[in-house]
């Protein structure tokens, strides 16, 4: 599958993959994968996950760089949610990703090219 996959990162979670390469947060350690995004997710991740925060970082990983490590499952943990999510069972560096939009509350307005990708 090759769709558009996409990281929410706090600013202090870029800063701190900025300064070592690659991108860690607490629950992918735990749950032994990097938790991703396609473009039809992102405003119900934003809701559910982020919802203490006023502003995020948005990053869009490069295409074709992940092969067999990317892999769609279910959520996991299982929740309300439905579908099939990107899971990324390798190291995410910094080098990875090709775009990086801060996004701001107000429902998180997500940058209009994700929007329109969201109704494909």
């Amino acid at each position: 599958m090759s769709l558009d996959t996409y990281k929410i990162l706090t600013k202090k979670q870029w800063e701190k993959a900025q300064e070592i390469g690659c991108i860690k947060t607490s629950i992918d350690e735990k749950d032994g994968f990097v938790h991703l995004s396609t473009a039809a997710q992102l405003a119900a991740t934003l809701s559910f996950f982020f919802e203490d925060y006023e502003t995020l970082l948005l990053l869009e990983l490069k295409k074709n760089e992940f092969k067999e490590a990317l892999v769609f499952e279910l959520p996991f943990p299982e929740d309300h949610r439905s579908g099939r999510f990107p899971h990324l069972y390798s190291e995410l560096k910094v080098s990875q990703i090709s775009k990086v939009w801060e996004i701001k509350r107000g429902a998180f307005s997500l940058p209009k090219e994700l929007l329109l990708k969201a109704e494909h």
